[in-house]
């Protein structure tokens, strides 16, 4: 009887142990407990006085709307916009009461006072508006994807070069993120060592009801690895210090919507950088349950630890966002990001003004791009019954 009594009490014991119920006397909830960190880093000093005057086209996503907020903090003035929607250019002009609507793009692109255009336009017409904005000797800041195809990135470079001008494209998972702005500055100072990989997803809503016809065709919007995946891309390159990069496979497939025969809803890729390894994964599977549009996430593994983001969401505890984990030799820690500050818009109004590359190298704009588009054409289609 003792030898089954004793069997019984093992059995419970491990069970404990094993379920996080029965811990160890030295081991509490205050031991395992991560580290708390608020961030709140110093705020950005805004002129009194604008710095540069900017204009926008193409307000076709709701980016526009943080784009625009971005170089307004930085030290942008709105001077006019142009939308050729009048229900989208009502919606805009409640926000930004102050910027009246232009008669035609050109009126903008030949005000010799605006410094930068904007544009969330049709995908596919973003890049030749920016080509057209820098033949007018106009900076140029736009919503991804910037470049639908290779022959666009073609031209773009080439018009770049020639003009010197800046092409911008607002990769915002990163730019418009807080926890990966903050992430940045923890690589930057070595919290995890050397970054060997970046494992970032980009999960999406569908939406369909609110989408307009062109979101469904991917001649608009170059295809799901293009679109979404661009922010992947540009993150990989900037947390690995990478700037050359391979696809090492890709594939896209459209598993759930074939009412939507032009659209892809899936795609991933693996990619091989001088400085690092890299995975991403894109959808448009986001639950209508969940309180957000995309649980996106971003896992950076280091040699000395590693960080993970949650960007929108903590399903386990928070509906909001910006939430930073790591663990390294020294510690465990979680890191709330809401408060921490943004430097895209600040950074690109002075690179305006200073012909400087702070928000962004070009080199690593157009890189960034280049291997979303290389990825989405040679994808592998898949299918699943």
């Amino acid at each position: 009887m003792k030898k089954n009594q004793d069997r019984r009490s093992f059995i419970k014991d491990t069970s404990l142990k094993l379920s996080g119920l029965g811990l160890l006397p030295f081991m509490n909830s205050a031991d395992i407990a991560p580290k708390f960190y608020k961030e709140t880093a110093p705020p950005i000093v805004k002129s009194l006085v604008p710095k540069i005057k900017f204009g926008v086209i193409g307000i076709n996503h709701g980016h526009i709307y943080s784009m625009a907020n971005a170089v307004i903090k930085g030290g942008g003035e709105m001077v006019g916009f142009f939308a050729k929607e009048d229900d989208l250019a009502a919606d805009f002009s409640k926000r930004f009461p102050n910027a009246p609507r232009a008669s035609s793009e050109n009126f903008l692109l030949e005000n010799k006072d605006i410094h930068l255009i904007l544009s969330s336009g049709i995908p596919s017409e973003r890049a030749p508006l920016g080509i057209r904005a820098m033949q007018h000797g106009k900076d140029y800041m736009v919503d991804k994807p910037g470049i639908t195809d290779l022959k666009q990135l073609k031209e773009v470079k080439k018009v770049q070069k020639e003009t010197g001008r800046i092409f911008s494209i607002t990769y915002s998972e990163r730019f418009e993120n807080r926890a990966t702005e903050k992430a940045g500055d923890l690589v930057k100072a070595g919290a995890i060592g050397k970054v060997l990989q970046t494992i970032g997803t980009g999960p999406h809503r569908m939406n369909p009801k609110t989408r307009p016809e062109w979101f469904f065709d991917k001649k608009y919007f170059g295809g799901i690895i293009t679109d979404i995946a661009s922010h992947q891309f540009d993150q990989f390159l900037f947390f690995t210090g990478s700037t050359k990069a391979n696809v090492v496979a890709s594939q896209i497939g459209n598993l759930h919507h074939p009412q939507y025969p032009m659209f892809e809803d899936f795609g991933d890729v693996m990619l091989k950088g001088d400085k690092g390894m890299g995975y991403i994964r894109v959808d448009w599977f986001t639950p209508d349950g969940l309180k957000t549009w995309g649980d996106g996430r971003l896992i950076i593994l280091g040699t000395e630890g590693f960080i993970e983001i949650r960007k929108n969401i903590d399903i386990a505890k928070s509906n909001i966002g910006n939430h930073l984990y790591m663990a390294n030799n020294k510690e465990t820690a979680y890191f709330d990001c809401s408060d921490y500050h943004l430097t895209y818009g600040e950074n690109l109004v002075n690179d305006v003004l200073n012909r400087t590359e702070t928000a962004m190298s070009q080199e690593h704009c157009f890189l960034a791009m280049e291997l979303a588009l290389k990825a989405q054409s040679k994808a592998n289609k898949v299918e699943i019954s």
